[in-house]
């Protein structure tokens, strides 16, 4: 039985349980501390935020929440260890980096500019950093790589990100967690990492329910990757029940084994919030933790899909993606 690392240290993978697999417990876009208005930030109060947010899926017997947050959307370890305290929900942290686009390269860029290093390398050896001993001074240790990639893209920095994760994969046994954009990229990010030299089993693609088309699906699923229905609630290009069709035609065609399910919630954010027209909002009415819950699964019950199917996508999937077992 394999150990798994979580902000509160190392768990056998048999008590990882009930899993929301791509989650953020405190995330914030790169530029919010830039904003003068931004309220300031207090962690004792971020995390009583995320308690009360979580407590009705703690309720609803989720054990383990993986936090997909990298160092670029303001990872805060500290607020997740209090939230996992309090709550006693595991919480599996990772390392890793967000897009070009979104995420913070500036700093990277330079170095590589004088040619201190590639941005390939100094991107493995912080997470080998981090990977080995722990998150700055926390001594907490991540459990999952989490990289990414833009629209219809894979960017020079994200490649040199997702090589430099599979340099770490392959040495410490951690698996890859990947973002797509609209769902954009999946193939593409699959056989990067694969030609890297990292296992399918241990490869994530994030996403993917980003897109309706079973062909595009199976295209990511014949490489023999995990693929994540892990926006539930975020109705802007594909709804909900588009998601549910979707997702049943995958099971039907006997791909249980290979998808998880989650939302791509945050407890809480940093920053100034605001409020959308309501024409956007009323497109993440559903967006919360238990969304999967209250309203994707009956349906899915209905449908015929079976609780040993749901179990496995739910329990049985993410735990073998974490432990490799």
């Amino acid at each position: 039985m394999r150990k798994i690392n979580t902000v509160l240290g190392r768990i056998d993978s048999d008590d990882l349980g009930l899993t929301l697999p791509h989650e953020h417990i405190i995330a914030g876009y790169s530029g919010w501390a830039c904003d003068p208005l931004a309220k300031i930030f207090d962690p004792k109060k971020a995390a009583a935020q995320s308690v009360k947010v979580l407590q009705p899926i703690q309720a609803l017997g989720v054990r383990t929440i993986v936090d997909a947050t990298p160092p670029d959307l303001s990872r805060n370890v500290e607020v997740m260890k209090a939230v996992s305290e309090e709550l006693q929900v595991h919480i599996v942290c990772s390392t890793g980096r967000y897009s070009e686009e979104e995420g913070q390269w500036t700093y990277l860029k330079r170095r590589a500019s004088v040619k201190i290093n590639s941005i390939q390398t100094e991107l493995y050896e912080g997470f080998m950093q981090e990977i080995t001993n722990g998150i700055g001074s926390s001594g907490v240790q991540p459990g999952v790589i989490k990289v990414a990639t833009g629209f219809g893209r894979i960017a020079p920095c994200e490649e040199a990100s997702f090589r430099a994760a599979a340099q770490a994969s392959r040495e410490t046994g951690l698996p890859i967690m990947t973002h797509t954009e609209d769902g954009t990229m999946g193939p593409q990010q699959a056989d990067l990492l694969l030609a890297e030299g990292v296992s399918p089993e241990k490869i994530m693609i994030g996403h993917m329910c980003g897109s309706s088309s079973i062909a595009y699906h199976l295209e990511v699923l014949q490489r023999g990757v995990n693929i994540a229905f892990d926006r539930f609630g975020v109705e802007m290009l594909v709804s909900d029940q588009v998601r549910m069709e979707t997702l049943i035609g995958l099971l039907g065609m006997g791909y249980v084994h290979r998808i998880v399910l989650s939302h791509d919630c945050a407890a809480a954010t940093y920053g100034r919030g605001g409020r959308m027209p309501q024409e956007e909002a009323v497109k993440f009415k559903n967006w919360n933790f238990k969304n999967i819950f209250t309203n994707i699964l009956p349906v899915l019950k209905n449908a015929g899909v079976s609780d040993d199917q749901i179990r496995t996508m739910m329990v049985d999937n993410p735990r073998r993606f974490l432990s490799g077992e």
